[in-house]
């Protein structure tokens, strides 16, 4: 059974889960503006041609490049099928679509290492997470979102407000810490990053802290200091817990489109990036960026904005994002 398939098989049931046809609505309600630009014009597309020809595969590439899949991904996406379809003698427009979503769902599996997107807790001792990601992306809220839903969990959460050179970044999070009712370690305007890791280690060693998330810069103009500081922040963080950090997550504008992708190269370049947190997914039509950022970068996206509220940023579910973004509503 091909992807497609199973695909409208497996959600074609009502599912008794309360939290994932909730989860399911989510996705479904959040890339709506994406499925109406790429799922909706694959189907007109295929009903303009009853045999698929170049100038098939030319629109199609077209509709690819304009949901932000990338250049490259389109590309090779396109080359596999149409050697397939020659190979195969497939002619008709709508299997052709298939077999793209079935292509689509590999490359992401084969693109990087095994996909984990919920952070991994360590044993005995406060996990820690840094957060990084340029100004605007919903960098503070994606780390607020985070919180929450691990304080749901049961953990013992907390922040630490390291990027100490934007204005207002520390403000903010301390607003969301006192909205969350978790502790936080902050510093001074401009002071040392790595001297806010180092007291928000100690704090979490000493109260027992499950999650410390830490929020860092995000500036990209000088990735020499950018490395620096991060490296030093590594180091400190390390020297009071082991292996820290354990996770390290940028957050992307999903609305950015490309020039997301780009910020999340450039990023990749200084850091070990351990997973991609999208926001604003509901505000865009350029779903396919997440198969471009995966392809581009071998990095998983852990966690994906549907909506404005607290509970809106979900673990990304590849089947659900496919389904959402290709397929279309579920019937019940």
């Amino acid at each position: 059974m091909g992807l497609f398939a199973y695909l409208k098989n497996k959600f074609s049931k009502k599912k008794d889960d309360q939290k994932e046809q909730i989860t399911a609505e989510k996705y479904q309600k959040g890339l709506a503006k994406s499925r109406a630009a790429f799922a909706d014009r694959l189907e007109e597309l295929s009903k303009r041609y009853e045999k698929v020809n170049s100038d098939y595969f030319d629109e199609l590439e077209q509709i690819l490049i304009e949901a932000d899949v990338g250049v490259e991904l389109t590309l090779k996406l396109l080359d596999q099928l149409l050697s397939k379809s020659q190979k195969e003698n497939i002619s008709e427009p709508k299997r052709i679509n298939e077999e793209l979503i079935d292509m689509m769902f590999v490359d992401y599996l084969e693109s990087g290492d095994s996909i984990v997107n919920d952070v991994q807790f360590q044993e005995g001792q406060p996990t820690v997470l840094l957060v990084i990601g340029v100004n605007g992306v919903g960098k503070t809220t994606s780390i607020a979102k985070l919180a929450k839903r691990y304080q749901n969990q049961g953990k013992k959460v907390m922040l630490a407000a390291a990027d100490t050179f934007r204005a207002g970044a520390v403000e903010q999070l301390k607003i969301w810490a006192s909205r969350l009712d978790c502790p936080i370690v902050t510093g001074a305007e401009n002071s040392d990053p790595a001297s806010v890791c180092f007291d928000a280690a100690r704090y979490a060693k000493e109260h027992g802290i499950d999650l410390l998330i830490v929020d860092t810069a995000g500036r990209l103009q000088n990735k020499k200091n950018l490395m620096d500081e991060l490296a030093k922040m590594k180091r400190v963080l390390s020297r009071e817990i082991s292996n820290a950090p354990h996770e390290t997550f940028l957050v992307i504008d999903g609305t950015t489109g490309q020039n997301g992708v780009q910020q999340a190269i450039s990023f990749k370049e200084v850091v070990d990036l351990t997973g991609i947190v999208i926001t604003k997914m509901d505000g865009t039509s350029k779903g396919g960026i997440i198969l471009s950022i995966r392809d581009e970068l071998g990095v998983p996206v852990r966690f994906i904005g549907l909506g404005e509220k607290m509970d809106d940023l979900e673990e990304f579910d590849l089947d659900e994002y496919l389904h959402a973004l290709l397929v279309g509503e579920r019937k019940e």
